[in-house]
């Protein structure tokens, strides 16, 4: 493959994304965070690369369109093996696939892949050549600063310098270490403590490595405040559990106007995705169940949820649904605001 044909990622590519999160971040979620940011990178849950080799791949990789600018996650420890995964992401028309060095789960750890790579950093080197070498999309990896007993600036700049060294485009560091025994995949995303400065002296050594920086980040003045320093912000549990916040990345990040003016016009929006997906089989619960964060700190949130927990899973259950949630919300909010007046 000629240098000519590789994709390169910028800057504004990296400056917003939602994390990749297993069991959260499917296509359901990702079109309805679209409708909310034109500009955020959005990620896929991760795939092992046998599950992209030998699966199901429509039904585990197919994607809207409109979901774009989305990128694939996959796990795996295997050079080729993930080369020829990556060439199917690639076939797939995804723009950036990531290799995952920081899931701490049981499943990564009985494969040898995930966050236990933080101690293998030739291999991670040997995985991202091999993928630059297969494809033409940016090759980026998602790590941890550590795992258990290591010391994480001798753990992390050298996972760093070794993966520079094979070429890779772009780094997103979970400013946190992560203990692969004796902690829940949960644990280790709030029990570790977050080093910060450490991802901050990580881009200083690398200036010319794109960089993002994840975990914890929960508000805009936080996210504005590690922009100072790195080239992005990755937010995971935060865009999920409440996903209102999304709609003020492209005017606070990108200083465009939002997709929508409020979140009530974004749920109208989603509308129609969720009538064609009921169509064709698709329950309404496997989509509304990435907006029961949507109205939070509004009265009417929690009949909101309610309503969407008991009823959309539900036979037959159907678009109205929705509506007759988000109504308990519209009219909470008309209550305070006669109250008010």
């Amino acid at each position: 493959m000629t240098e000519t044909k590789q994709q390169t990622i910028k800057n504004s590519d990296v400056r917003f994304s939602v994390a990749p999160m297993m069991d959260w971040t499917d296509r359901h979620c990702r079109s309805f965070h679209r409708l909310l940011t034109r500009r955020a990178r959005l990620y896929t849950e991760m795939l092992t690369t046998g599950a992209v080799i030998h699966g199901d791949r429509v039904r585990l990789m197919s994607f809207d369109p409109f979901e774009q600018p989305v990128a694939f996650q996959l796990g795996g420890s295997d050079p080729a093996e993930l080369a020829r995964a990556a060439k199917i992401v690639e076939d797939f028309g995804y723009c950036e696939v990531n290799l995952n060095v920081g899931c701490p789960s049981d499943r990564v750890q009985n494969g040898a892949f995930g966050a236990c790579l933080m101690l293998r950093p030739a291999l991670v080197a040997d995985c991202v050549k091999a993928m630059k070498d297969a494809v033409a999309l940016p090759v980026t990896v998602k790590c941890r600063i550590g795992v258990d007993d290591q010391e994480p600036e001798a753990a992390l700049f050298t996972m760093a310098q070794h993966c520079v060294d094979a070429g890779v485009d772009a780094l997103v560091v979970h400013a946190r270490k992560a203990w692969l025994k004796g902690l829940s995949p949960k644990e280790n995303r709030d029990v570790p403590p977050l080093d910060y400065a450490l991802v901050h002296k990580l881009k200083r050594a690398f200036p010319q490595t794109l960089i993002s920086i994840n975990g914890g980040l929960t508000r805009l003045p936080e996210m504005h405040e590690q922009l100072e320093t790195m080239d992005g912000v990755m937010i995971g549990r935060a865009a999920y559990h409440d996903p209102g916040l999304l709609l003020s990345v492209d005017p606070e990040f990108f200083h465009e106007e939002a997709p929508y003016p409020d979140i009530f016009a974004a749920v109208d929006a989603y509308a129609p995705y969720i009538e064609r997906e009921l169509g064709k089989g698709e329950k309404l619960s496997n989509m509304t169940r990435h907006m029961l964060g949507l109205f939070n700190g509004l009265p009417g949130a929690r009949a909101f949820r309610r309503r969407l927990a008991l009823e959309a899973v539900g036979p037959g259950a159907g678009v109205e649904v929705l509506e007759a949630a988000v109504a308990e919300v519209k009219s909470a909010v008309a209550r305070m605001r006669e109250a008010a007046a």
